[in-house]
C-alpha cells in the first residue's frame, strides 16, 4: 500500500466514524422511554448471564479502588 493509499484508507476510516456518531446520536434523540428501558433492560440481562469467577463473587477491588482515588483514608 502506497502512502497516498494509506491516507486514503486512514480518512475513509475517519469520515466513517464520523457518520457512525450521527447515526448514534440521531438514533438516542429518537429514543422513547420505553425502548430505552428494554433496552437497559436487555443488557443488564446479558450482563447476568455470563458468570463471575468464585473469587470475583468475593472480592471485586472496589476497596482497593477507592483507597487509590482517596488516600488520605487508608
Amino acid at each position: 500500500m502506497t502512502r497516498d493509499e494509506e491516507r486514503a484508507y486512514v480518512k475513509g476510516w475517519a469520515e466513517t466514524g464520523r457518520l457512525l456518531e450521527e447515526i448514534r446520536w440521531r438514533e438516542l434523540r429518537a429514543l422513547d422511554d420505553a425502548r430505552a428501558l428494554k433496552a437497559s433492560s436487555d443488557l443488564i440481562n446479558a450482563a447476568l448471564q455470563v458468570p463471575l469467577p468464585q473469587q470475583r463473587r468475593q472480592w471485586s477491588g472496589l476497596i482497593d479502588q477507592q483507597d487509590l482515588f482517596h488516600p488520605h483514608r487508608s
